[in-house]
């Protein structure tokens, strides 16, 4: 009863934005003919240049959502193990080398990087997934890092070491375990994050064509006709927000279970 309590109104709201963006597609069928800009021919009425905004919402969620887990689960790939590895090996020399570059990265603002490395490379969805993990990994390293150090001073590690377990077995077996809680305070945040970098880049133009099927670029481009056509920029705003909400309540729900648990 208390964990449907916990996690229940993260769950609902995580599954409406998360059924229209991957069911969307096949609920869409085939597109309606262009009708007049900003009108009221249909249940949402037409967008800027016509099109039926119920279908352009069952169509726009996918790639906001599946780039955006994409890029945390890639970062996340990337950036712990790097984190663990200058926490393991007690050399001051590669935790610099290792280090240094990713405050480099972090020194920069998100959104002019993005723009930087958005204007370096082909414009598509695996480019955005990228951008967005090279931006959120620093951030990641730096927290499993400081996680891993702490872990890797307790005596349990000393212990193992004598006892002659492997490297790999106290690296992946003791701190990769001990550092769930940590990793998973830090999952929700770095989700949403990401929503919000992929949303700007859509916003932006970054990767993304002028008139796709997106939440982020229907809210950009129908913004000028709001009062003609509110539903245009309020639905696919109110997703977007509500699948920020319901990820960050999720996944607070997780980890309360888990130090109960503990």
């Amino acid at each position: 009863m208390r964990s449907a309590l916990r996690w229940g109104p993260g769950i609902a709201l995580l599954s409406v934005p998360l059924v229209v963006a991957l069911a969307g597609p096949w609920l869409a069928g085939e597109p309606d003919p262009r009708g007049v800009p900003y009108g009221s021919g249909t249940l949402l009425g037409t967008d800027f240049v016509g099109r039926d905004v119920g279908e352009q919402v069952l169509l726009g969620g996918r790639t906001v959502v599946v780039v955006a887990l994409a890029a945390t689960v890639l970062a996340y790939l990337a950036g712990t193990p790097l984190g663990v590895l200058t926490a393991m090996t007690g050399r001051r020399w590669l935790d610099e080398l290792l280090m240094r570059p990713l405050d480099l990265l972090l020194a920069i603002p998100s959104l002019l990087l993005l723009i930087l490395l958005a204007a370096a490379a082909p414009p598509g969805a695996l480019t955005l997934i990228v951008i967005v993990a090279v931006i959120n990994m620093p951030e990641v390293a730096r927290i499993s890092r400081a996680a891993a150090l702490e872990i890797a001073a307790r005596p349990a590690m000393e212990a193992m070491r004598l006892q002659g377990e492997s490297r790999w077995r106290r690296a992946a077996g003791y701190v990769g375990r001990s550092m769930l809680r940590t990793l998973l305070a830090d999952l929700g945040v770095r989700v949403v994050g990401a929503l919000y970098l992929v949303a700007t880049a859509s916003f932006l133009g970054v990767g993304v064509p002028p008139d796709a099927s997106d939440w982020a670029v229907m809210v950009d481009r129908n913004r000028t006709g709001m009062f003609l056509q509110p539903w245009a920029v309020v639905v696919p705003a109110l997703l977007v927000v509500t699948l920020s909400v319901g990820l960050n309540l999720l996944f607070d729900g997780v980890r309360r279970h888990r130090e109960e648990a503990t």
